[in-house]
């Protein structure tokens, strides 16, 4: 989002409830490798949302040589550009910082039957 478009108080109420659908979007996309979501594992690092409703993620995977990771973003693009309200969706893969199991939520460190405590 190279544009860093300022919305007032009255676009980020509007907008709430369509990233609430966004982020629910990126729920239902899965780690090939992990049974947990990219969200729960900590790989979106970035989501905006402009007044025009296009979607900005900027995200990671657990290791840079994933070999589904054109899958994975191709399966983002389309679960976030199929969710109601949203006019566009625009992915950046980034590798800095790197992900690390720090970055998992508490719902994935259950879903690994990790303490979530740690």
């Amino acid at each position: 989002m190279e544009d860093k478009e300022i919305l007032t108080p009255e676009d980020v109420k509007e907008l709430a409830p369509l990233y609430e659908d966004v982020v629910l979007a990126l729920k239902q996309v899965y780690d090939p490798e992990i049974p947990v979501n990219i969200y729960d594992l900590g790989l979106v690092y970035e989501l905006h949302i402009d007044k025009a409703r296009k979607v900005y993620i900027k995200m990671t995977f657990t290791a840079p040589n994933c070999p589904m990771a054109d899958e994975v973003i191709a399966e983002v693009q389309h679960s976030v550009e199929d969710t109601p309200g949203v006019s566009g969706c625009e992915i950046e893969l980034v590798w800095d910082p790197v992900w690390d199991q720090s970055m998992l939520s508490d719902e994935a460190r259950v879903a690994l039957g990790w303490d979530p405590e740690l």
